[in-house]
Protein backbone atom coordinates (compact mmCIF):
# COMPACT_ATOMS: atom_id res chain seq x y z
CA UNK A 1 0.00 0.00 0.00
CA UNK A 2 3.08 2.52 0.69
CA UNK A 3 2.41 5.30 2.22
CA UNK A 4 -1.64 5.18 2.28
CA UNK A 5 -1.36 2.59 4.79
CA UNK A 6 -1.49 3.99 8.19
CA UNK A 7 1.11 3.03 10.75
CA UNK A 8 1.76 3.51 13.88
CA UNK A 9 3.52 2.61 17.07
CA UNK A 10 1.90 1.25 20.90
CA UNK A 11 3.89 2.20 24.10
CA UNK A 12 6.13 -0.07 23.85
CA UNK A 13 7.40 0.42 20.11
CA UNK A 14 5.19 -2.43 18.67
CA UNK A 15 4.64 -1.49 15.06
CA UNK A 16 0.95 -1.86 14.08
CA UNK A 17 -1.17 -0.80 10.83
CA UNK A 18 -4.89 0.30 10.07
CA UNK A 19 -6.44 -2.27 7.66
CA UNK A 20 -6.80 -0.58 4.51
CA UNK A 21 -8.49 -3.55 2.83
CA UNK A 22 -8.11 -7.46 4.39
CA UNK A 23 -7.28 -10.07 2.10
CA UNK A 24 -3.79 -10.96 4.00
CA UNK A 25 -6.29 -11.46 7.02
CA UNK A 26 -8.48 -13.51 5.18
CA UNK A 27 -6.43 -15.73 3.77
CA UNK A 28 -4.39 -16.53 6.70
CA UNK A 29 -7.22 -17.39 8.46
CA UNK A 30 -8.58 -20.23 5.58
CA UNK A 31 -4.57 -20.92 5.12
CA UNK A 32 -4.95 -22.17 9.10
CA UNK A 33 -8.22 -24.41 7.91
CA UNK A 34 -6.09 -27.41 6.62
CA UNK A 35 -9.15 -29.44 6.37
CA UNK A 36 -11.04 -27.55 3.85
CA UNK A 37 -12.66 -29.94 1.33
CA UNK A 38 -13.59 -29.56 -1.74
CA UNK A 39 -17.27 -29.93 -0.27
CA UNK A 40 -17.42 -26.67 1.28
CA UNK A 41 -16.69 -25.14 -1.99
CA UNK A 42 -17.58 -22.17 -3.37
CA UNK A 43 -16.57 -20.33 -0.32
CA UNK A 44 -18.11 -17.13 0.29
CA UNK A 45 -17.16 -14.59 2.89
CA UNK A 46 -18.20 -11.00 3.66
CA UNK A 47 -17.70 -8.48 6.04
CA UNK A 48 -19.06 -4.43 6.61
CA UNK A 49 -16.34 -2.50 8.32
CA UNK A 50 -14.25 0.29 8.73
CA UNK A 51 -11.28 0.92 6.81
CA UNK A 52 -8.60 3.45 6.61
CA UNK A 53 -6.42 4.60 4.07
CA UNK A 54 -3.69 7.66 4.92
CA UNK A 55 -4.94 9.71 1.93
CA UNK A 56 -3.08 12.70 0.61
CA UNK A 57 -5.54 14.75 0.02
CA UNK A 58 -9.06 13.72 1.76
CA UNK A 59 -11.98 15.76 0.39
CA UNK A 60 -15.66 16.05 -0.61
CA UNK A 61 -16.84 14.45 2.50
CA UNK A 62 -17.19 10.97 2.22
CA UNK A 63 -16.19 10.68 -1.39
CA UNK A 64 -12.67 10.35 -0.37
CA UNK A 65 -12.58 10.44 3.39
CA UNK A 66 -8.96 8.37 5.46
CA UNK A 67 -11.68 6.52 7.14
CA UNK A 68 -14.89 4.85 5.52
CA UNK A 69 -16.98 1.78 5.55
CA UNK A 70 -17.13 -0.87 3.06
CA UNK A 71 -18.61 -4.11 2.47
CA UNK A 72 -16.22 -6.46 1.47
CA UNK A 73 -16.37 -10.22 -0.10
CA UNK A 74 -13.59 -12.82 -0.67
CA UNK A 75 -14.58 -15.97 -2.56
CA UNK A 76 -12.23 -19.58 -2.64
CA UNK A 77 -12.98 -21.44 -5.54
CA UNK A 78 -11.36 -25.18 -6.24
CA UNK A 79 -10.54 -24.33 -10.01
CA UNK A 80 -9.65 -20.63 -12.03
CA UNK A 81 -12.82 -21.89 -14.19
CA UNK A 82 -15.59 -22.02 -10.94
CA UNK A 83 -13.79 -18.88 -9.50
CA UNK A 84 -14.47 -16.90 -13.17
CA UNK A 85 -18.02 -18.44 -12.33
CA UNK A 86 -18.17 -17.08 -8.79
CA UNK A 87 -17.07 -13.76 -10.42
CA UNK A 88 -19.54 -13.40 -13.47
CA UNK A 89 -21.79 -14.24 -10.56
CA UNK A 90 -20.70 -10.81 -8.41
CA UNK A 91 -20.72 -8.63 -11.00
CA UNK A 92 -24.24 -9.96 -12.28
CA UNK A 93 -25.05 -9.05 -8.24
CA UNK A 94 -23.48 -5.41 -8.29
CA UNK A 95 -24.81 -4.54 -11.72
CA UNK A 96 -28.47 -5.38 -10.08
CA UNK A 97 -27.97 -3.50 -7.09
CA UNK A 98 -26.63 -0.19 -9.20
CA UNK A 99 -29.69 -0.51 -11.37
CA UNK A 100 -31.93 -0.85 -8.27
CA UNK A 101 -30.66 2.11 -7.04
CA UNK A 102 -31.39 3.92 -10.23
CA UNK A 103 -28.06 5.77 -10.78
CA UNK A 104 -26.48 5.65 -14.43
CA UNK A 105 -23.16 3.38 -13.55
CA UNK A 106 -20.29 2.08 -15.91
CA UNK A 107 -18.87 -1.16 -15.61
CA UNK A 108 -15.56 -0.36 -16.85
CA UNK A 109 -12.13 -2.47 -16.84
CA UNK A 110 -9.89 -1.40 -13.85
CA UNK A 111 -6.37 -1.25 -13.07
CA UNK A 112 -5.57 -4.52 -10.41
CA UNK A 113 -3.01 -1.83 -8.89
CA UNK A 114 -1.37 -3.34 -5.30
CA UNK A 115 -4.01 -5.95 -4.79
CA UNK A 116 -3.12 -7.58 -7.68
CA UNK A 117 -5.15 -10.46 -10.05
CA UNK A 118 -5.97 -11.55 -13.45
CA UNK A 119 -9.24 -9.69 -13.84
CA UNK A 120 -10.30 -6.32 -12.53
CA UNK A 121 -13.51 -4.36 -13.20
CA UNK A 122 -14.62 -0.71 -11.68
CA UNK A 123 -17.82 0.61 -11.00
CA UNK A 124 -18.63 4.17 -11.50
CA UNK A 125 -21.27 6.79 -10.92
CA UNK A 126 -21.06 9.43 -13.50
CA UNK A 127 -20.18 12.54 -11.99
CA UNK A 128 -18.68 16.12 -12.99
CA UNK A 129 -16.84 15.81 -9.73
CA UNK A 130 -15.59 12.27 -10.13
CA UNK A 131 -11.76 12.45 -9.77
CA UNK A 132 -11.47 9.31 -11.89
CA UNK A 133 -11.77 9.56 -15.79
CA UNK A 134 -13.41 6.67 -17.44
CA UNK A 135 -13.59 5.88 -21.64
CA UNK A 136 -17.18 5.03 -22.78
CA UNK A 137 -18.75 3.11 -25.86
CA UNK A 138 -22.52 2.21 -26.09
CA UNK A 139 -22.42 0.77 -29.44
CA UNK A 140 -18.92 -1.49 -29.05
CA UNK A 141 -19.21 -1.69 -25.41
CA UNK A 142 -15.68 -0.52 -24.69
CA UNK A 143 -15.50 1.29 -21.03
CA UNK A 144 -12.21 1.73 -19.70
CA UNK A 145 -10.37 3.58 -16.76
CA UNK A 146 -7.99 5.86 -18.23
CA UNK A 147 -5.48 4.84 -16.07
CA UNK A 148 -5.18 2.16 -18.27
CA UNK A 149 -4.76 3.56 -21.73
CA UNK A 150 -1.77 4.77 -23.59
CA UNK A 151 -2.77 7.99 -25.72
CA UNK A 152 -5.59 10.81 -24.92
CA UNK A 153 -7.82 7.98 -26.48
CA UNK A 154 -8.22 4.53 -26.98
CA UNK A 155 -8.71 2.85 -30.48
CA UNK A 156 -12.13 1.26 -30.97
CA UNK A 157 -11.72 -2.63 -30.16
CA UNK A 158 -13.32 -3.96 -33.15
CA UNK A 159 -12.05 -1.20 -35.31
CA UNK A 160 -15.20 0.91 -36.14
CA UNK A 161 -14.41 4.80 -37.31
CA UNK A 162 -14.79 7.47 -34.98
CA UNK A 163 -18.53 7.98 -36.73
CA UNK A 164 -19.34 4.28 -35.71
CA UNK A 165 -17.68 4.50 -32.32
CA UNK A 166 -18.09 7.47 -30.69
CA UNK A 167 -16.39 6.81 -27.48
CA UNK A 168 -17.08 9.48 -24.84
CA UNK A 169 -14.97 10.71 -21.71
CA UNK A 170 -16.75 10.72 -18.33
CA UNK A 171 -15.78 12.23 -14.99
CA UNK A 172 -16.62 9.34 -12.47
CA UNK A 173 -16.72 8.41 -8.94
CA UNK A 174 -15.95 4.64 -8.21
CA UNK A 175 -18.35 3.13 -5.88
CA UNK A 176 -17.56 -0.72 -6.44
CA UNK A 177 -14.48 -2.94 -7.60
CA UNK A 178 -13.91 -6.32 -8.50
CA UNK A 179 -10.60 -8.76 -8.64
CA UNK A 180 -10.07 -12.18 -9.66
CA UNK A 181 -6.83 -12.88 -7.59
CA UNK A 182 -5.81 -16.20 -8.96
CA UNK A 183 -3.39 -17.77 -6.50
CA UNK A 184 -1.72 -14.88 -5.40
CA UNK A 185 -2.35 -14.80 -1.67
CA UNK A 186 -3.67 -18.28 -1.52
CA UNK A 187 0.44 -19.60 -2.33
CA UNK A 188 1.56 -17.10 0.31
CA UNK A 189 -0.84 -18.25 3.20
CA UNK A 190 -0.87 -21.83 1.92
CA UNK A 191 -4.55 -21.37 2.06
CA UNK A 192 -5.92 -25.21 0.10
CA UNK A 193 -8.38 -27.31 -0.51
CA UNK A 194 -9.08 -30.92 -0.16
CA UNK A 195 -9.94 -32.60 -3.83
CA UNK A 196 -11.55 -36.00 -4.22
CA UNK A 197 -8.70 -37.87 -4.12
CA UNK A 198 -7.20 -36.50 -1.00
CA UNK A 199 -4.55 -33.79 -2.11
CA UNK A 200 -4.28 -30.73 -1.35
CA UNK A 201 -4.87 -27.96 -3.81
CA UNK A 202 -4.15 -24.22 -3.76
CA UNK A 203 -7.87 -22.23 -3.69
CA UNK A 204 -8.28 -19.71 -6.60
CA UNK A 205 -9.67 -15.89 -4.79
CA UNK A 206 -11.51 -13.42 -5.43
CA UNK A 207 -12.55 -10.13 -4.05
CA UNK A 208 -14.83 -7.81 -3.74
CA UNK A 209 -15.75 -4.46 -2.36
CA UNK A 210 -18.17 -1.47 -2.51
CA UNK A 211 -17.42 1.81 -0.89
CA UNK A 212 -20.71 1.58 1.86
CA UNK A 213 -20.29 5.81 2.33
CA UNK A 214 -19.24 6.54 -0.64
CA UNK A 215 -22.57 5.25 -2.31
CA UNK A 216 -24.46 7.32 0.03
CA UNK A 217 -22.38 10.69 -0.65
CA UNK A 218 -22.22 9.78 -4.74
CA UNK A 219 -25.73 9.28 -4.64
CA UNK A 220 -26.66 12.62 -3.32
CA UNK A 221 -23.85 14.28 -5.50
CA UNK A 222 -25.38 11.98 -8.65
CA UNK A 223 -29.43 12.77 -8.08
CA UNK A 224 -29.59 16.11 -6.00
CA UNK A 225 -30.70 19.14 -7.47
CA UNK A 226 -29.40 22.78 -5.99
CA UNK A 227 -30.88 22.76 -2.15
CA UNK A 228 -33.04 19.39 -2.76
CA UNK A 229 -31.54 16.18 -2.03
CA UNK A 230 -32.51 13.34 -3.46
CA UNK A 231 -31.93 9.56 -2.21
CA UNK A 232 -32.43 6.38 -4.30
CA UNK A 233 -36.00 5.12 -2.95
CA UNK A 234 -33.68 2.07 -1.86
CA UNK A 235 -31.25 3.59 0.12
CA UNK A 236 -33.69 6.84 1.60
CA UNK A 237 -34.72 7.10 5.36
CA UNK A 238 -37.36 7.25 5.23
CA UNK A 239 -39.96 6.98 2.47
CA UNK A 240 -42.42 9.44 3.29
CA UNK A 241 -42.84 13.00 5.46
CA UNK A 242 -46.11 14.00 5.96
CA UNK A 243 -46.49 17.79 7.16
CA UNK A 244 -49.82 18.24 9.12
CA UNK A 245 -50.81 22.21 9.62
CA UNK A 246 -49.50 24.26 11.99
CA UNK A 247 -51.04 24.34 15.34
CA UNK A 248 -53.48 27.47 15.93
CA UNK A 249 -53.39 28.07 12.38
CA UNK A 250 -56.94 28.13 10.59
CA UNK A 251 -56.08 24.67 8.89
CA UNK A 252 -55.39 23.11 12.63
CA UNK A 253 -58.23 20.31 12.41
CA UNK A 254 -56.09 18.67 9.53
CA UNK A 255 -53.52 17.63 12.07
CA UNK A 256 -55.67 14.56 13.07
CA UNK A 257 -56.20 13.86 9.43
CA UNK A 258 -52.57 13.71 9.22
CA UNK A 259 -52.28 11.42 11.95
CA UNK A 260 -55.17 9.40 10.99
CA UNK A 261 -53.25 9.50 7.38
CA UNK A 262 -49.84 8.45 9.38
CA UNK A 263 -51.71 5.23 10.40
CA UNK A 264 -53.22 4.56 6.92
CA UNK A 265 -49.67 4.41 4.58
CA UNK A 266 -48.15 2.84 7.47
CA UNK A 267 -50.09 -0.49 7.11
CA UNK A 268 -49.90 -0.50 3.27
CA UNK A 269 -47.14 -2.79 2.33
CA UNK A 270 -43.41 -2.24 1.97
CA UNK A 271 -44.34 1.14 4.04
CA UNK A 272 -44.09 -0.34 7.70
CA UNK A 273 -41.75 1.61 9.26
CA UNK A 274 -40.85 4.03 6.18
CA UNK A 275 -43.32 6.83 7.42
CA UNK A 276 -42.56 9.97 9.46
CA UNK A 277 -44.55 12.45 10.25
CA UNK A 278 -43.05 15.83 11.25
CA UNK A 279 -44.90 16.69 14.87
CA UNK A 280 -42.70 20.14 15.20
CA UNK A 281 -46.87 22.31 15.06
CA UNK A 282 -45.07 25.26 16.26
CA UNK A 283 -43.14 25.31 12.79
CA UNK A 284 -45.25 26.68 9.60
CA UNK A 285 -45.89 24.35 6.45
CA UNK A 286 -43.29 26.20 4.74
CA UNK A 287 -40.68 26.03 7.31
CA UNK A 288 -41.05 22.26 7.60
CA UNK A 289 -41.12 21.78 3.84
CA UNK A 290 -37.78 23.14 3.63
CA UNK A 291 -36.29 20.70 6.39
CA UNK A 292 -37.91 17.51 4.54
CA UNK A 293 -36.01 18.90 1.04
CA UNK A 294 -32.82 18.67 2.75
CA UNK A 295 -33.16 15.46 4.20
CA UNK A 296 -34.21 14.25 0.75
CA UNK A 297 -37.63 12.01 1.75
CA UNK A 298 -38.60 10.57 -1.72
CA UNK A 299 -42.45 11.62 -1.14
CA UNK A 300 -43.68 14.67 1.12
CA UNK A 301 -47.39 14.99 1.63
CA UNK A 302 -48.20 18.05 2.72
CA UNK A 303 -51.98 18.32 4.30
CA UNK A 304 -53.24 21.96 4.17
CA UNK A 305 -56.38 23.70 3.46
CA UNK A 306 -57.84 20.77 0.48
CA UNK A 307 -57.08 18.31 3.14
CA UNK A 308 -60.19 19.97 5.15
CA UNK A 309 -62.65 19.56 1.91
CA UNK A 310 -65.54 16.72 1.91
CA UNK A 311 -63.04 15.53 -0.14
CA UNK A 312 -59.55 14.84 1.16
CA UNK A 313 -56.64 16.06 -0.82
CA UNK A 314 -53.15 15.93 -0.25
CA UNK A 315 -50.33 17.80 -1.70
CA UNK A 316 -47.90 15.23 -3.30
CA UNK A 317 -44.82 16.07 -3.67
CA UNK A 318 -42.43 13.66 -5.56
CA UNK A 319 -39.03 14.60 -4.77
CA UNK A 320 -36.89 12.24 -7.54
CA UNK A 321 -39.10 14.01 -10.43
CA UNK A 322 -39.75 17.23 -8.86
CA UNK A 323 -43.15 17.75 -9.04
CA UNK A 324 -46.45 17.97 -7.10
CA UNK A 325 -49.82 17.48 -7.35
CA UNK A 326 -52.73 17.18 -5.43
CA UNK A 327 -54.06 13.63 -4.54
CA UNK A 328 -57.26 12.11 -3.11
CA UNK A 329 -56.64 9.15 -0.85
CA UNK A 330 -57.37 6.52 -3.60
CA UNK A 331 -54.57 8.08 -5.84
CA UNK A 332 -51.90 8.45 -3.44
CA UNK A 333 -52.71 5.17 -2.26
CA UNK A 334 -52.24 4.06 -6.10
CA UNK A 335 -48.67 5.54 -6.49
CA UNK A 336 -47.40 4.71 -3.46
CA UNK A 337 -48.07 1.24 -3.60
CA UNK A 338 -47.37 1.30 -7.73
CA UNK A 339 -44.12 2.79 -7.32
CA UNK A 340 -43.23 0.43 -4.09
CA UNK A 341 -43.95 -2.64 -6.36
CA UNK A 342 -40.79 -1.24 -8.46
CA UNK A 343 -38.30 -1.73 -6.32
Amino acid sequence: MGAELFRLSDRHGGEYCLGPTHEEAITSLIGAEKSLSYKHLPLRLYQTTTKFRDEMTPKFGLLRGREFYMKDMYTFDSTEAQAMETYNAVCVAYETLFRRLGVACLKAVGDTGSIGGSVSHEYHFIAETGEDKVFHCSKCGLSKNKELIDGDKPPCPEGLSATDCPIEHHHAIEVGHTFNLGTKYSQVFDASYVDPSGKHRTLEMGCYGLGVSRILAACIEVLSKGSEVRWPRLIAPYQVCIVPPKAGSKEEQGIQIAESLYDDISQLPGFRGEVVIDDRYDKTIGHRRKDANIIGYPYVIVVGKKALQQEHLFELHSTNIGNSNFVNMGELVQKLTTESAEL
